[in-house]
């Protein structure tokens, strides 16, 4: 599975800390990441990890391109939602995204848990069919 990592300067932290716990079902598939926060999980948790760039310099719209071709299959965005944020259009083109093409999105530690024990439970397969399938229809949108 093609799995994203955002977070927010002020929970970046957080992220990290998620990721070093559940790393052993993270090396498992292919992360994808905003600039800084690929950069942490490479060199504090030492997994592998495509960054794009920064999120207010295009990252977070470069994983939406991938979620609109059906090329990203879960993204994780630890967002700050007490802060405002200079590139909030893209944060929320992005969550419109992962909405219209079906891929499940945590905002926070707590859904991306329960997401992350669905995949190690096998609990998202379903997006391999759609993959396999082209079941994603871009007429629809």
């Amino acid at each position: 599975m093609k799995i994203a990592l955002i977070a927010h300067d002020k929970k970046k932290d957080e992220l990290i800390r998620f990721v070093t716990a559940y790393r052993d079902v993270f090396a498992q598939h292919d992360l994808y990441a905003t600039g800084t926060t690929g950069k942490r999980v490479i060199a504090e948790v030492q997994l592998d990890v495509f960054r794009f760039k920064s999120g207010p310099l295009g990252g977070d719209q470069e994983i939406g391109a991938k979620i609109a071709r059906n090329e990203m299959d879960m993204v994780l965005f630890f967002r700050d939602p007490l802060t405002a944020q200079p590139h909030e259009p893209d944060v929320t083109a992005l969550i419109r995204l992962a909405d219209v093409y079906n891929v499940p999105l945590a905002t926070n530690m707590g859904t991306a848990e329960v997401l992350v024990k669905g995949l190690s439970e096998g609990f998202m397969e379903w997006r391999e069919l759609i993959e396999d399938k082209g079941e994603i229809n871009n007429d629809e949108v």
